[in-house]
């Protein structure tokens, strides 16, 4: 049975002093790459991703979060370094979108997620002209008769599903599936077709 967990964290929730323990979580070259972000929420945002990866892949692998050891790669995600693992390597993936930040996490299966802050008053006829390809474009036009609120959440679906797709790097781009949030637009795609959607688990970093 090839199953996933979603685990979610409100960036903005945690405080400041939160923030300086949970960065003594990171190792050397992942603090190298938080110093380069410019954006203080950037920071918050990769420090929050990275700690509650370990967390989740510490409940899967059970181990202790700490145990966990990662390694960048440059326009990739990280490595995991440690534990030493004898089977397949875990399927994780983080994504962020305003104060939310998202991480799915597989003992069976590659992953992609992706999470968009639903903003209807961004100019989606130029971001799609931008990002989309002719199948996706096809797809948008057709949504041009709806009504605004499942026209936006259309275009979302689709921004969404094209970044997790990327982010899984499979060729034919595996299996997506959408998860329901009030503010955001969640796509989570996987090598091997998941046994049922994940719940996503909201939890905060104390």
């Amino acid at each position: 049975m090839t199953k996933a967990a979603v685990w979610m964290v409100d960036a903005n929730a945690v405080t400041e002093a939160g923030l300086q323990h949970w960065r003594g979580w990171l190792s050397a070259d992942e603090m190298a790459r938080h110093q380069r972000f410019v954006r203080a929420q950037r920071q918050r945002q990769f420090v929050v991703g990275r700690v509650m990866l370990r967390m989740a892949l510490g409940r899967l692998l059970g181990v202790a979060p700490q145990e966990i050891r990662l390694e960048e790669r440059v326009g990739n995600a990280p490595r995991l370094i440690s534990p030493a693992l004898k089977g397949a390597t875990p399927g994780f993936s983080i994504s962020h979108s305003g104060r939310w930040v998202a991480c799915a996490v597989s003992a069976q299966t590659a992953l992609g997620l992706d999470i968009e802050m639903m903003d209807p008053a961004r100019d989606l006829h130029a971001l799609a002209a931008q990002a989309f390809d002719s199948g996706e474009m096809a797809q948008w036009e057709r949504m041009q008769g709806l009504p605004d609120g499942q026209r936006v959440e259309g275009f979302y679906r689709l921004w969404s599903e094209k970044e997790a797709r990327f982010k899984l790097a499979v060729v034919g781009g595996g299996h997506c599936i959408a998860l329901p949030h009030a503010e955001l637009s969640i796509a989570l795609c996987s090598e091997q077709s998941l046994e049922r959607p994940p719940l996503i688990e909201v939890i905060t970093l104390e």
